[in-house]
């Protein structure tokens, strides 16, 4: 092996930690190697602890920060050169400089005020017999700060993930499949209740709080809110966004989706084909609502419903103007829709992730009951998409903004034509009938963003 020669500093690079370029200082007379940290918080299981903290990569400067996360082997003592013994985390993580790569062992500490970044020990050099030149430095290949400038770097590096699950029944299926293939791949998942997080809210520092506590920093927040708590419940995902959270589907994107008659309107001005649909406040203008959509037998739909919840097949004139009426006296919000009768009771849920349909399915009603949801006992089976079908779902779920979205089509002797968006979709039905592992694909694209976003510009006052 050729002699491995260093100077009082050099250029290092942390590749696991997505770190690829910092400036170390070559110290022999420190056994531990230490880099800086800020924002230090473990979290995790007992018997598998990690460490979460940030980096700021540039001497001298924190307009740049990384964010790390690393498996804690240990804690402990740890002296520093003027004397005092800090506890410190320490994590074990390769280390790369010039044509050599091999794994140290590094504590973390805030190393704000020393001049380097980094301090490499006499431990991590001893591995590599390396020789020290105190009177030079970079003997090494320089790298540069620039790379930093480059929001997405080249490689993604994976790492442990701490995720957000905000929902209300971590016990239902498609929660128990993300939590599932999120701890499968290390990650750690947490589900959180969201009628229990409150808010500090400011226009710096914002916080969401729970159980008496603030809730630490995320690198990724699933949103899976029910309808009946779309307000609230949207309201904490806009306070995740707030403190720089990554979310799979924004809160402004939910709104959209939950609010029917806006999405059907939305979808309007961006020409994708509907049933003729129809709103209206006043009982004057039943006669008229009815002949917009084609005459009865018609559908109506309440503004706020899911899962086939809240939907009406009136038959005739006579059952449309009671319903319509019932509502009306109830101060309930409703559109009505033009019923397709060629559609046989069935409708196609395309589940759309990332700008791409990644499964499919047929619903089809059993019985005499004219909603094909699995909810209301109907039966699925897998189908392949025509092009304008794939088209419409996606584009539907990209005008709202959605990044995951369960998008449901019908078949019209006219073509494909859009009922709705859901921003929550299950994936029961569709794993089940399809075979796809969509919980699977949704942790895939969560760690593509997370992994590839780095590092982060902090912004400016």
């Amino acid at each position: 092996m050729e002699p491995f020669v260093l100077g009082w500093r050099e250029w290092v690079a942390l590749p696991q930690l997505c770190l690829p370029a910092l400036k170390a200082k070559i110290d022999t007379g420190a056994k531990t190697s230490a880099l800086h940290a800020f924002s230090i918080e473990t979290f995790g299981p007992i018997d598998a602890p990690r460490v979460r903290f940030g980096v700021h990569p540039v001497d001298y400067h924190n307009e740049i920060e990384v964010w790390c996360t690393a498996k804690i082997v240990d804690r402990r003592p740890v002296r520093s050169s003027n004397g005092q013994a800090e506890h410190r985390y320490i994590i074990h993580t390769p280390i790369r400089i010039g044509d050599r790569e091999w794994p140290v062992e590094i504590s973390l500490s805030n190393r704000y005020t020393m001049a380097h970044r980094m301090l490499l020990g006499r431990t991590a050099l001893e591995a590599q017999a390396a020789s020290i030149l105190p009177w030079s430095e970079y003997r090494q290949e320089k790298l540069s700060y620039d790379i930093y400038e480059d929001r997405e770097l080249a490689a993604p590096v994976k790492r442990s993930l701490r995720i957000a699950l905000i929902t209300m029944e971590p016990g239902n299926f498609s929660n128990k499949r993300l939590i599932e293939e999120a701890e499968k791949r290390d990650h750690v998942i947490e589900p959180i209740n969201t009628l229990r997080c409150y808010m500090n809210i400011k226009s710096i520092a914002s916080a969401v709080h729970y159980e008496g506590k603030t809730l630490p920093d995320f690198d990724f927040v699933i949103p899976r809110i029910g309808a009946s708590i779309t307000a609230y419940g949207t309201a904490v995902v806009r306070q995740f966004e707030m403190t720089g959270a990554q979310v799979l589907n924004s809160a402004q994107s939910i709104v959209q989706s939950r609010d029917k008659l806006f999405a059907h309107q939305l979808m309007a001005m961006h020409k994708l084909p509907m049933p003729d649909t129809a709103f209206a406040s006043s009982n004057h203008d039943t006669d008229d609502l009815i002949k917009m959509v084609g005459g009865t037998p018609l559908i109506i739909k309440l503004l706020q419903s899911s899962q086939g919840k809240g939907v009406v097949l009136a038959e005739n004139r006579k059952s449309a103007a009671s319903v319509i009426d019932a509502l009306r006296n109830a101060e309930a919000s409703f559109l009505v829709q033009q019923y397709i009768s060629e559609a046989a009771g069935q409708d196609l849920r395309c589940l759309v992730l990332d700008g791409k349909v990644i499964a499919a399915m047929v619903r089809r009603a059993t019985g005499d009951d004219f909603r094909a949801n699995l909810h209301k006992g109907g039966i699925a089976f897998a189908t392949k998409l025509s092009a304008e079908e794939r088209k419409i779902a996606v584009k539907a779920a990209n005008r709202l903004g959605l990044k995951f979205a369960g998008v449901d089509i019908l078949r019209s002797s006219k073509g494909p034509l859009l009922l709705e968006v859901n921003s929550s979709p299950g994936l029961e039905g569709v794993e089940k009938t399809t075979g796809a592992d969509i919980a699977g694909q949704v942790l895939d694209y969560i760690e593509h963003r997370t992994f590839r976003t780095r590092p982060r510009l902090k912004k400016a006052a």
